[in-house]
């Protein structure tokens, strides 16, 4: 077992706005770093509605999640920034289209976003 870092990056998801990588895997762990609703290609806020922005987020953590070969089915723990937590219901109403039980541990919050409703960092173990 490897104890370093190593920087992930799926050319299939959106690169983000800052310095820092899309993840980092340590050990048989995928730390994600905050993704949003952004175009996998421009790395531009796709703004839309609340759905269309959840859909979206987690799409981007999935191609972040392949590029170690594994599926959302490997998380372990996710963090939900919402700007506005009305729309809890409509979270997780797609949440469980994607994630199934054993549900991951999961910490909701609101939280001022610029410009998105949502935005998501997660925990996954890594199996290879």
């Amino acid at each position: 077992m490897s104890l370093e870092k190593k920087v992930i990056f799926s050319p299939e998801a959106p690169k983000g706005r800052g310095p820092f990588p899309q993840a980092i895997k340590y050990n048989n762990q995928l730390f994600i770093s905050g993704q949003g609703p952004l175009d996998p290609i421009s790395s531009v806020p796709v703004i839309g509605t609340f759905e269309s922005e959840v859909h979206l987020t987690i799409q981007n953590i999935k191609k972040i999640v392949a590029a170690v070969n594994g599926d959302l089915n490997d998380a372990l723990k996710l963090t939900v920034y919402l700007t506005d937590l009305t729309n809890i219901h409509k979270f997780n109403e797609i949440y469980t289209q994607y994630f199934s039980e054993p549900y991951p541990a999961r910490t909701l919050v609101q939280a001022g976003l610029r410009g998105i409703q949502i935005e998501i960092d997660a925990i996954f173990i890594c199996r290879e």
